[in-house]
């Protein structure tokens, strides 16, 4: 077996930025009479017979235990005196292309991941400026003095650290991992606070005993391939402070989706359609965090003897709204599914995005 060897370049400069609860924050910023208040942005559960779900909420709802992708009955339920706010998604957008002008102004290597955060390459920068942790707080500076919001920032030598730094010091934060302390960080650092590491992965690493960073290091790196296919590969080298991913700046979503394979297959129509519901909840979160709207709804549905059927439906207008999507999606299922047959996986995108969206 060929063993290739461990390279780390610790020569780039990355900041990635993170606005403070971008879409709360935008409201309180225009309705000063919000300051202080808790701010959840998302269908009031009142008006809705509970549906719904929270996009984001200021740091004063998540002291009550609110968070995003949590349904708006339980963030009510959480915090009863919480303000809902449906959400004004293109003054978000208008905003966010606001923030990214800021962004140019110092690197044109710059990789949106969302409407609300963003990696920047500033190793070569438009000051000529040697510290990247200058380059953050004039990029800090700049956001509140022009757009009265707040950002966090993190830097580092690659993307991954670079996240991780900035949801170290929320909001409002500035930190910075140096090559020297990468290890020291990675080995403290809960396993479930890796990037990319979701739930199931998690319960699959405490399940060979490890809780942290400095576990992870202790398994090699053919169990990690064996285990989680090419995730493994890229696992032992964060735990490394391994990350070589370039920023990349033409990156361009073409479509949102999410699906979910069941190890019970779904017979019963009703069982499939609250799994619709949940899946269209998560689409519509992540359409809206990325400014995304789109004119076509894809369902798949894969039974039980692995047959898969893909309906596809277009509409005269872009939408982004949980509600409309949810509408669609379950009116191409009463179209085309079978339930009796048992639903293995089932799976909602929305695509044909609106070209300036």
């Amino acid at each position: 077996m060929l063993i290739f060897p461990l390279i780390n370049d610790t020569s780039r400069k990355i900041i990635h930025i993170d606005m403070d609860a971008f879409f709360a924050a935008i409201e309180v910023r225009d309705n000063p009479s919000l300051r202080g208040k808790p701010v959840i942005i998302g269908s009031d559960p009142r008006l809705t017979g509970g549906r719904g779900v929270v996009s984001t909420c200021n740091y004063e709802a998540r002291a009550f235990g609110v968070r995003s992708a949590m349904s708006s009955k339980e963030a009510y339920e959480r915090c009863p005196q919480g303000i809902f706010i449906s959400g004004n998604y293109e003054k978000y957008q208008k905003v966010g292309m606001q923030v990214r002008e800021i962004f140019h102004r110092y690197t044109d290597l710059v990789e949106p991941m969302s409407i609300d955060e963003a990696y920047l390459d500033v190793t070569e920068n438009k000051l000529g400026l040697s510290s990247a942790v200058k380059v953050a707080k004039l990029i800090q500076y700049d956001i509140w003095k022009e757009l009265r919001l707040t950002a966090s920032a993190g830097v580092s030598y690659n993307k991954f650290l670079a996240k991780l730094a900035s949801d170290m010091e929320k909001p409002r934060g500035l930190t910075l991992i140096l090559p020297e302390q990468a290890q020291e960080v990675l080995s403290n650092l809960p396993i479930e606070r890796f990037h990319g590491v979701g739930k199931k992965t998690v319960e699959r690493l405490h399940e060979m005993g490890v809780f942290t960073g400095k576990d992870l290091l202790q398994i090699p790196e053919m169990t990690l391939i064996d285990r989680f296919g090419r995730f493994g590969y890229d696992l032992y080298r964060k735990a490394r402070g391994i990350s070589n991913s370039p920023v990349k700046v033409n990156r361009i979503r073409k479509s949102i989706g999410k699906e979910r394979t069941y190890r019970k297959l779904l017979y019963r129509e009703e069982d499939a359609k609250k799994e619709l519901t949940n899946l269209v909840k998560r689409v519509a979160l992540s359409l809206t965090r990325h400014g995304k709207k789109g004119r076509t709804i894809v369902l798949k549905i894969r039974y039980g003897d692995f047959t898969t059927l893909t309906k596809r439906h277009s509409l005269e207008e872009a939408i982004f709204q949980e509600e409309a999507i949810e509408r669609e999606v379950l009116e191409i299922f009463d179209q085309v599914a079978q339930p009796a047959k048992g639903i293995r996986l089932l799976g909602v995108t929305v695509t044909n995005f609106e070209a300036d969206s």
